[in-house]
């Protein structure tokens, strides 16, 4: 590189240099040449004008944007001990296409709000009254199925992000895999039809380096609907869901999802997306300090609607002992009020409840049990597979720390038993189990690409640590490395 030129000398270092040479000249050649200090003065008048305008410019002109240490694109080596991440730029056909034609993603009804916003979804209305006014603009009405496209969003602006595929532990294929069968779930689609984004993305990937070299051990994609949607076993046309996770170039893919296969160690599940996206750490505490110190006037609510298709349906179980139990319980029933994503009746109805109940969603976990725990209230479960092997990064190990467990059996045969469990609580264990959901609420939440939430982390950076560290793990221990992991 050229060295840098010097700077020039000030302009009052320059006037008073050159004040200093017409004394001297005057002094030497005072009959030819005279200096009136009149001269000196104007001239003195003239730089210090100079100097004013200059720094005016300097002050008028805006200031740089501020800079966020956590989302800053190609960060230190430091701060990313277990490696970075490349984002591969897929055919826009396998996600960007989506969403330019959300209209067309399901064959009732248009999916563009769900998908707006990088996948927040519009902002959220009517919550006035609900939270507190200077958190209101951090609420969506974020679709529970939206978390591909929030995942990808949050990959292009990762801090650990890399440009370089040589530099990289870890490979994103942002395919936008629930979007693309969405659409082909319903009505008279065929299975080719249901399986056609999924093998156009492996035929473009399995040509691309990174993957001819580990053959996929160290890819990675997120899928934003249940598993079962993705585990068709046959070609029949009648069959639900695609067969993507069971084509042959998926057998070493790691896949993040909603809800996992306890079966599958390939699959990791991540949180649903709730409606609170804090633009700070200062919203996560304000929050916090707001669902720690809420007067809740019921014992448990359970927000859902029955299912009469389903014979011996548990919700219709819930419903109606909740309905009987008007004194102690909330209920909102889903098939009467909207339950859109996040709506304020769904939340108020765990900020006044200190219990909510959770049955199985489509599988055995719900979006709602999310919203729930947002609240500040502690899910029942009545399932164990609701909570065990779903989760591990960001809930505790021992679930009995934030949730209570009654089997569902022990409900159908005598449905007063969750009352009579939920009394035998004390304050101090409601308590315990409440403080236990503020302090890991935060690794559930999903916060907006280049939100500066100082050290703490959210759900997206729990997810992304968890799969750098795995992969740097599998890669050590495959190139035989024994160096210690990073702390």
């Amino acid at each position: 590189m050229f060295p840098s030129a010097a700077p020039p000398p000030h302009p009052a270092a320059h006037h008073h240099q050159k004040c200093r040479r017409l004394e001297l000249k005057s002094t030497i050649h005072s009959v030819k040449s005279h200096i009136s200090a009149h001269q000196c003065a104007w001239l003195s008048a003239t730089v210090l004008l100079q100097l004013l305008i200059l720094l005016f410019l300097n002050r008028a002109s805006p200031p740089p944007p501020p800079s966020h240490p956590r989302r800053q694109f190609f960060t230190s080596d430091d701060a990313c001990p277990y490696g970075r991440l490349y984002v591969y730029d897929l055919p826009p056909m396998l996600n960007q296409d989506l969403l330019d034609n959300c209209q067309d993603l399901e064959p009732w009804s248009s999916r563009c709000n769900a998908v707006s916003n990088a996948g927040f979804g519009p902002p959220a209305t009517g919550l006035d009254a609900v939270v507190p006014k200077n958190l209101t603009p951090a609420w969506s009405w974020t679709d529970m199925y939206a978390a591909e496209v929030i995942y990808h969003d949050r990959a292009k602006h990762y801090r650990c992000r890399t440009a370089a595929p040589e530099k990289a532990t870890a490979f994103y294929i942002p395919f936008y895999a629930g979007l693309a069968v969405g659409k082909f779930l319903w009505f008279n689609y065929t299975a080719k039809d249901r399986d056609y984004h999924a093998a156009r993305m492996l035929d473009w990937v399995k040509n691309q380096p990174p993957w001819r070299r580990s053959n996929g051990s160290d890819h990675f994609l997120m899928i934003g609907r249940l598993t079962w949607d993705f585990r068709r076993l046959s070609d029949d046309d009648g069959e639900w869901g695609t067969k993507f996770i069971y084509m042959p170039l998926m057998k070493n893919v790691l896949r993040l999802a909603v809800e996992r296969s306890r079966w599958d160690h390939l699959e990791i599940s991540v949180p649903y997306p709730t409606s609170f996206h804090p633009r700070s750490e200062s919203d996560i505490r304000v929050w916090q300090n707001w669902i720690r110190t809420r007067p809740r006037h019921h014992l448990f609510a359970f927000v859902g609607a029955t299912r009469k298709k389903i014979r011996n349906d548990f919700r219709g179980i819930l419903m109606n002992y909740s309905k009987s139990e008007s004194g102690s319980s909330r209920v909102v029933d889903c098939s009467v009020e909207h339950c859109y994503d996040g709506a304020p009746t769904i939340l108020e109805a765990f900020l006044d409840s200190d219990f909510c109940l959770q049955p199985k969603g489509d599988g055995y976990t719900r979006r709602s049990t999310f919203d729930c725990m947002l609240a500040g209230s502690i899910p029942v479960f009545f399932w164990r597979l609701s909570t065990e092997f779903q989760y591990e990064w960001h809930l505790p190990a021992a679930a009995r720390r934030y949730s209570v467990f009654i089997d569902n059996g022990e409900v159908r045969n005598r449905s007063s038993i969750i009352k009579e469990v939920l009394e035998r609580l004390s304050k101090e264990d409601v308590r315990r189990m409440r403080e236990n959901i503020i302090e890991f609420l935060p690794r559930l939440l999903y916060t907006r690409s280049g939100t500066d939430l100082g050290s703490t982390s959210d759900a997206f950076d729990v997810a992304m640590e968890g799969v750098l560290r795995r992969f740097w793990k599998q890669k050590a221990v495959n190139g035989g490395d024994r160096r210690p992991p990073p702390p």
